[in-house]
């Protein structure tokens, strides 16, 4: 068959960016391809390897055999999206709140102004079409949803005719009409364009029909490539358990505060609107969480639920002008948002953007006890202790001297997962937590969380957009509704 992308050999200049066996790829004319393994295998240093990001020693190159076209560069022809978490990577200008700060909205540049220019006006009209991108095109970037978000990243790759597209997990962040349509989405595309594809994918439980080569990287080695049925028949049982007894035991054993906080209402919302500009968010919503219970919050892309929860949070500036009571007090009576925040365990897509910083993973662990983006403050002995403590629950105790940037994405969230955990906290609020995440460490995670909510008087709320995901101690549910 006639190679596209092709390595033999490849070993990286450099000894960071190394596999630990010499690269053998070949990527055939025809091919969508499927990159899979776990957390920390090699995936992304195998793709950066193949788009170029790491130069190979010399003779070694990768070779590109792209169809003629009026462009030699590479660059034309390969394009490369990943969907660390459900708004896409950070950059400089980038902070924590900022979605939810309207000032700040009204200056970000809206879809139109970001999408690049197309001389092939029937090829863009057609794009436009099959991802509905016309409604979307006055919308400032940062209030899009995770699924109009995808549409429009999508269209802006491929509004420059690529021959391939890789997609770092394509489906994360998702609820499932838009991981169905998504997937037609791409398969309409490969059909009409000659588009060839390469998922790279965590979640091996949902690689498309449309996939019909599968290479597995594990211990940085990556293995021939295999059809699909073969990988399917021969992926392992993941156990029904992945935490030993051992730890889970610890957990339940945790010492409680000697000044335990109670309340027997914790979250309450009377009437709470929400809107941005013409589009109401959240409409007279009323919602009240007592203390122990274990809600499910769960909605379609676009529904409120993370504006929800950056009020419970004190994140969004709206929730001073609202009916919000925490742990028992009226938003807006005097406490501050360190007193809110130092009862809440938190984790979401929008945190892992924002935490993007260059400081050892237990340093971003510790931040969870001061509730800071980073760490500002020296970590005591005992606090150390404790982050790594929780570190190694999650199975990452080795990375803690580790930069958090030279972490995979999934021991990323692993990290921030031990951050929200690391105080004991009264309210814990996980919004897709297990993103990016593989079977195995999925299964840990439930794990972990389902062993802490045994424990006395503590409260959750979880989103997330998988049924299966789902801890069995959730109770209660709240489902919300694009108005």
């Amino acid at each position: 068959m006639q190679p596209v992308i092709e390595i033999v050999n490849g070993i990286a200049r450099h000894p960071d960016h190394r596999m630990a066996n010499p690269i053998d790829f070949c990527l055939a004319k025809g091919e969508q391809m499927a990159i899979v393994g776990d957390n920390a295998s090699g995936k992304s240093m195998l793709v950066e390897t193949l788009i170029g990001k790491w130069p190979l020693l010399y003779g070694n190159e990768v070779q590109y055999h792209f169809a003629s076209s009026d462009s030699s560069l590479v660059s034309d022809h390969l394009k490369y999206i990943a969907f660390r978490d459900a708004y896409g990577d950070a950059d400089a200008n980038y902070y924590y709140q900022q979605r939810w700060n309207s000032q700040d909205v009204e200056t970000i540049q809206t879809v139109h102004e970001l999408l690049p220019t197309c001389s092939d006006e029937a090829f863009k009209d057609h794009l436009f079409k099959l991802f509905g991108m016309d409604s979307l095109l006055d919308k400032p970037i940062i209030l899009l949803s995770s699924g109009e978000l995808r549409k429009f990243q999508l269209t802006k790759m491929l509004m420059n005719r690529p021959q391939v597209l890789v997609m770092d997990n394509p489906f994360v962040g998702l609820d499932a009409g838009t991981r169905v349509q998504l997937k037609e989405l791409i398969q309409t595309l490969i059909e009409e364009t000659s588009l060839q594809v390469i998922l790279v994918l965590s979640k091996t439980d949902e690689i498309p029909d449309f996939i019909n080569c599968v290479v597995v990287v594990h211990d940085k080695i990556c293995d021939p490539p295999c059809t699909l049925a073969d990988y399917l028949s021969s992926c392992p049982v993941i156990p029904t358990n992945v935490l030993s007894s051992e730890k889970a035991q610890q957990i339940l054993d945790l010492p409680y505060s000697k000044d335990p906080f109670h309340s027997e209402e914790i979250v309450k919302l009377n009437k709470v609107s929400i809107r941005y500009g013409e589009r109401t968010i959240l409409k007279e919503l009323d919602w009240i969480v007592k203390n122990g219970e274990k809600w499910a919050l769960r909605g379609d892309n676009g529904s409120g639920k993370s504006t929800l929860l950056s009020l419970v949070c004190a994140d969004n500036p709206q929730s001073y002008a609202c009916d919000i009571a925490l742990f028992g007090r009226r938003r807006g009576t005097g406490e501050s948002i360190w007193e809110i925040k130092k009862h809440i365990g938190y984790v979401s897509p929008e945190m892992h953007r924002a935490y993007l910083k260059n400081l050892p993973t237990i340093d971003i662990v510790a931040s969870g006890l001061h509730d800071s983006v980073g760490l500002y403050k020296r970590s005591t002995e005992e606090e150390k202790q404790r982050c790594e403590w929780w570190m190694d629950k999650f199975g990452i105790l080795s990375l803690r001297n580790r930069s958090f940037l030279q972490l995979s994405s999934g021991e990323q969230r692993l990290a921030l997962l031990a951050r929200a955990f690391v105080k004991d906290p009264a309210l814990l609020i996980l919004d897709e937590p297990l993103h990016g995440l593989d079977l195995h460490n999925r299964r840990l995670v439930k794990d972990i969380i389902e062993t802490f909510c045994q424990r006395k008087d503590k409260t959750m709320i979880f989103v997330t957009h998988y049924v299966d995901e789902l801890p069995k101690c959730i109770d209660h549910q709240l489902i919300l509704h694009r108005n």
